[in-house]
């Protein structure tokens, strides 16, 4: 097994370890993630609106995604704790009446990615308007949490087929 067949998480006994980043160079990193929360037509109008019960329920997922990003290391094990320089969450509606989308771009300049913080961003950001909306439909599915497409690093650019 050559070194890009590794295991990199794993020391010589298979134990779990955190990756030694020390030796590489900072470079500026970027990643894009997005989930889709599917619930009711009416749900959906309620978002849309703006008259959801419990408040402004996209700007608290915004704030939401923002900080689980900045935590990523706190939540996920053996991710490295990052200087993020950026992080937006953006929501829009799906193709069809039942479906918003929820999309993250995290950038910082250090030496590993940032596609965990992008992931971890809109899986609490969906997770906060599920909590939001669940007044009105506890039904809702958060469904396809995926890479969109990162840059930067040894592996260089990664962008999801349609």
């Amino acid at each position: 097994m050559d070194r890009d067949d590794q295991l990199t998480h794993l020391d010589r006994d298979g134990q779990a370890r955190m990756v030694d980043v020390g030796a590489k160079d900072k470079t500026s990193r970027q990643a894009r993630a997005r989930a889709t929360v599917r619930m009711k037509p009416e749900t959906r109008r309620v978002l849309l609106s703006g008259e959801v019960p419990k408040g402004d329920a996209l700007a608290t997922a915004r704030i939401a995604g923002i900080q689980a990003a900045k935590r990523t290391s706190e939540l996920i094990p053996l991710c490295h704790p990052l200087a993020i320089t950026s992080c937006d969450v953006e929501f829009r509606p799906g193709d069809d009446e039942e479906r918003f989308v929820i999309e993250a771009s995290v950038r910082c300049a250090d030496r590993t990615g940032v596609e965990m913080e992008a992931l971890t961003a809109v899986s609490v950001a969906a997770l906060a308007l599920y909590d939001m909306l669940k007044a009105i439909d506890r039904g809702m599915l958060i469904e396809e949490v995926v890479l969109v497409e990162k840059q930067g690093g040894r592996s260089g650019h990664y962008r999801r087929e349609p």
